[in-house]
C-alpha cells in the first residue's frame, strides 16, 4: 500500500508542475503580446490600428427624390452607415415610396418645412404652417428640424422648441449642391470634420451625381482617418 501511494503522489506531483509550466507560458505569452506586436508569416502586413478621432454625423436635405435618393440609400447601406434626411413636405407628398424605404432601411427624417422658403422672412403662423405641411405629409412629427438655407433666429428657434423639436443646423458645407466636382467635396469635407461634426450634403434640388460618387470615397476615407459615423437623435 506504501509503494502505491508513493507511486501515485509521484505521478500527481508531475501532472501538477506540467500544469504549472503550462500556466506559466501562457502569462508569459500574454505578457508579450501586449508589449509587442504577434508575429506575422512571411509576406503578411498587419493593419495598422486607427486611433479614435470622434463621431461625424451625415446629413441630407431637399430629398426626397426619386433618382438620387436610391442611389445617397445604397450607399449608405453598403458601408452599414445611418444618416438624417431632412426632406421637404412636397417632395415627400410627391415621392412617399422613396421616403418609406428610408425609414425601412434605419434612416431617419427631418422637417426641412413644405416648400423650402427663408422661415425668417414669413409671420410666426406661417412658419408653423410650413412646418406642419411637412409633418402631414409625412405622417408623423420628426424630432428635428432644419431651417432652409439655414436662415434662422430666435424667433424661429422659439417656435422650433416650442413644440418639443430640436433645431439643426450644421458644421460642415462642402457645398456639394454647386456641384464644384467630386474630389472637392470629398476635399472639403474631410478638411472640416472634427469630433462631433454635421455634415451637410444634398439628395434632391438637382443633379447629384458629385454628392452619390463623393459619398462613396468619403465614408471609408472618414474610417481610414479613425472617425465613426453616428446617426443624430432626430
Amino acid at each position: 500500500m506504501k509503494k502505491i501511494r508513493r507511486q501515485l503522489l509521484t505521478a500527481l506531483a508531475a501532472i501538477v508542475a506540467v500544469a504549472t509550466v503550462a500556466l506559466l507560458g501562457v502569462g508569459s505569452q500574454a505578457r508579450s503580446d501586449r508589449g509587442q506586436a504577434p508575429p506575422t508569416r512571411p509576406g503578411v502586413v498587419l493593419a495598422q490600428p486607427v486611433a479614435f478621432a470622434g463621431t461625424v454625423y451625415l446629413t441630407f436635405d431637399d430629398g426626397p427624390h426619386a433618382t438620387w435618393t436610391p442611389k445617397v440609400l445604397a450607399i449608405l447601406r453598403k458601408y452599414a452607415v445611418r444618416a438624417v434626411f431632412f426632406e421637404i413636405g412636397r417632395n415627400v407628398a410627391a415621392a412617399p415610396a422613396v421616403t418609406r424605404s428610408l425609414r425601412s432601411s434605419g434612416m431617419l427624417i427631418g422637417n426641412h418645412t413644405w416648400s423650402h422658403p427663408d422661415l425668417t422672412l414669413l409671420s410666426s403662423a406661417s412658419v408653423t404652417t410650413e412646418l406642419n405641411r411637412m409633418e402631414s405629409a409625412l405622417g408623423y412629427r420628426p424630432r428635428c428640424v432644419r431651417p432652409p438655407y439655414g436662415a434662422t433666429n430666435s424667433r424661429i428657434q422659439a417656435i422650433i422648441a416650442a413644440r418639443s423639436q430640436r433645431h439643426i443646423l450644421w458644421t460642415v458645407d462642402p457645398r456639394d449642391w454647386s456641384r464644384p466636382g467630386t474630389t472637392t467635396i470629398v476635399n472639403r469635407v474631410l478638411a472640416g470634420v472634427r469630433d462631433g461634426a454635421r455634415v451637410l450634403l444634398h439628395d434632391g434640388g438637382g443633379d447629384r451625381s458629385q454628392t452619390v460618387a463623393a459619398l462613396d470615397l468619403l465614408v471609408p476615407q472618414l474610417r481610414a482617418r479613425g472617425f465613426v459615423l453616428g446617426l443624430m437623435a432626430c
